[in-house]
């Protein structure tokens, strides 16, 4: 008898302990990673459907400049693909327009993007994430589950040529995935 009673005695005195060393820790401080990632996303997409505004704005109120100036203008900004520097930020062969390297988009989401006559970096660059997110939902239920906010984004990157932020992008974007 006097063994059980000890035995519930030690019972209550450690949850009385346990409950008093939990209540005791400092409260830590709220993670707010994964709110900071989907407003980093929100942003992304917000950027997207801004360049797509102001480039449609621009096209109505520009006036009519000489063709042998726009492109001088146009190659002046944009630089041509460097196959070398892309496989240095990433470290495997890149091809040029190839949609497969906006992290998300895989062979069959490409092909979908062909579909829908998508075939640059550039034109994905000016589709808004609406447009992606059409794009996706044309491919059936299980292309929904996929998030094209920040496509437009990393499509513009690689278009433009900056190809060691759009690596350091993805890789912190990853979100686990290997």
């Amino acid at each position: 008898m006097w063994y059980w009673i000890i035995l519930a005695l030690v019972g209550i005195i450690a949850a009385i302990l346990g409950y008093f060393f939990g209540k005791s820790d400092a409260p830590s401080a709220p993670d707010f990673s994964e709110q900071f990632n989907m407003l980093e996303i929100e942003n992304a997409k917000l950027k997207a459907d801004l360049d797509t505004c102001k480039k449609r704005l621009s096209s109505t109120k520009q006036p009519k400049i000489s063709e042998e100036l726009s492109s001088s203008i146009a190659a002046n900004h944009v630089p041509a693909f460097n196959a070398d520097e892309a496989k240095l930020a990433f470290g495997t062969k890149v091809k040029d327009n190839d949609l497969k390297i906006v992290e998300g988009i895989g062979p069959k989401i490409e092909g979908l993007f062909h579909n829908f006559n998508i075939r640059t970096w550039k034109q994905l660059s000016e589709t808004s994430a609406d447009k992606c997110q059409e794009v996706l939902d044309s491919g059936g239920k299980r292309y929904r589950i996929h998030d094209p906010a920040s496509w437009p984004m990393q499509a513009k990157m690689a278009y433009e040529g900056h190809w060691k932020q759009l690596a350091e992008w993805q890789e912190k974007h990853r979100a686990g995935k290997f």
